[in-house]
């Protein structure tokens, strides 16, 4: 189950590690468009032909890492895609929603985190902010 802390993080576009599995070896995405729905769920956009989706069809394990003020946490939990494409998005973005199943606190003692991952646009800025803005509201919807 998501703490408070977690759920306030994972509210808007937080930078973080999406791992799936490929024939018994892990594999690692970097995502921002990630939110939690509820302190069980969290919605995660990605493209529709990435590996990560192709893996998630075979095996539905998958583990989150995220980082925050304070936070440095693994997710994890069983996904399943719940939106093929996003209508307003001009390329194929599917939606998966995953099962929080556990949260492991990957923080040691004597450390702590003290900010998020730092990340900006380039290129066009507005489109990016345009279409950051229709994935997060899917993934809200």
């Amino acid at each position: 189950m998501l703490n408070e802390n977690l759920l306030k993080l994972l509210n808007d576009l937080t930078p973080s590690i999406f791992a799936t599995t490929s024939e018994g070896k892990p594999y690692l995405a970097f995502v921002s468009w990630l939110i939690a729905k509820d302190e069980n769920t969290i919605r995660v956009a990605l493209s529709k032909n990435s590996k990560s989706v192709e893996n998630v069809k075979s095996n539905p394990n998958v583990a989150i890492s995220v980082f925050g003020p304070e936070i440095a946490s693994t997710i994890y939990g069983t996904a399943k895609i719940i939106k093929d494409t996003i209508e307003e998005i001009p390329f194929p973005v599917s939606v998966l929603e995953v099962k929080v199943e556990s949260v492991v606190d990957n923080l040691f003692p004597g450390a702590t985190v003290k900010g998020t991952i730092p990340f900006e646009h380039t290129g066009n800025v507005q489109k990016a902010l345009e279409l950051d803005e229709k994935v997060l509201k899917a993934l809200r919807s």
